[in-house]
């Protein structure tokens, strides 16, 4: 068993090219222990913050803890999130997520690695494509 305390690891600023706006991330488990793949991390995002597009290459679940925020696939509607919401994207799906604009969110964040890699960023979200334009 490995206990891992809260506070133990500091909350990190999420990189201005992963992210429009202000955006904390909470590592949770980031490092997987062999033969484990998951990682996660509590992400916080303000109003108006969000990812750029991004995949997954195992696919990513969040669980929604506080807030009100949207996501969208490639293609699809924008969708409102709120607490205790569970978001499943499949591997490979090109998506975003984030707060709405005048109220933050928080999730949790849980993927795999596949051969080291959990994520493939992509281009930012523009605000026409958050606003729904």
């Amino acid at each position: 068993m490995k206990i891992q305390r809260n506070g133990s690891q500091a909350s990190i600023k999420g990189p201005a090219d992963w992210f429009t706006g202000t955006v904390r991330i909470d590592p949770l488990f980031l490092e997987a222990e062999e033969p484990a793949r998951a990682t996660g991390a509590g992400v916080t995002f303000e109003p108006g913050a969000r990812t750029a597009w991004h995949t997954h290459p195992l696919g990513q679940t969040l669980i929604v803890t506080a807030g009100c925020g949207l996501a969208q696939r490639e293609g699809g509607p924008i969708e409102e999130i709120r607490p205790g919401d569970v978001v499943w994207f499949p591997p490979g799906e090109k998506h975003w997520h984030g707060a709405a604009t005048t109220t933050f969110m928080t999730h949790v964040a849980i993927q795999e690695q596949l051969d080291g890699k959990t994520v493939e960023w992509l281009e930012k979200v523009s605000d026409e494509q958050y606003n729904g334009k």
